[in-house]
């Protein structure tokens, strides 16, 4: 049974998507809010912390980087990182829906508090996107709402192509670019550094 990992600040689409995806044998995997969200709608998913066996933890700053997570991730699809996986309890993760922290939005506030700012710049959702993308072959990142029902409909089809699996990390990578250049410009201003 294929599964996903569902960890979004925007939540578009996603009970949608999260519904379709369990209709279609995929289990769930999601972090707080959006795990809340899922059982609000009486969505079947387990809680990354459940999964991992460890709490989030500084108010939320630490939930999805565990390498329960980042190793169903990263792992290759071999014998040996599968068997590795389940020898520690854990499986392969095959699709992230994930989206940032606004943290754009939030520096475009008239006099945002640079505390308020620092607490916009999202890691854990970065993190996921990088692993996602870097992992390709076999992973597939979802990281715009947009893409959820092309992906879906991937998936009725038979399953999710090589060609759009490559084509979402590209987007992936390209998104993780601008959301760091738009930290990067701030805290220079901020810093002058």
């Amino acid at each position: 049974m294929p599964t996903a990992i569902l960890s979004v600040h925007d939540k578009t689409g996603i009970i949608e998507f999260a519904k379709s995806l369990t209709d279609l044998g995929w289990t769930l995997l999601a972090s707080g809010g959006t795990s809340n969200l899922l059982r609000q709608n009486n969505i079947p998913v387990t809680e990354v912390a459940d999964y991992t066996h460890s709490p989030e933890i500084l108010g939320g700053r630490v939930k999805t980087l565990h390498p329960a997570i980042h190793g169903g991730l990263l792992a290759r699809p071999t014998d040996e990182d599968h068997q590795q996986l389940l020898n520690l309890g854990w499986d392969y993760i095959d699709l992230v829906a994930v989206n940032l922290y606004p943290f754009e939005e939030t520096i475009a506030k008239p006099n945002v508090a640079y505390a308020d700012a620092i607490e916009n710049i999202d890691i854990g959702g970065v993190t996921l996107i990088r692993a996602a993308a870097k992992n390709h072959e076999r992973v597939t990142l979802v990281c715009d709402p947009a893409d959820y029902n092309a992906v879906l409909a991937e998936i009725r089809s038979g399953g999710i192509s090589s060609q759009t699996r490559a084509k979402l990390a590209v987007k992936g990578f390209a998104s993780t670019a601008r959301y760091d250049t738009a930290i990067h410009a701030y805290l220079r201003q901020q810093t002058k550094a």
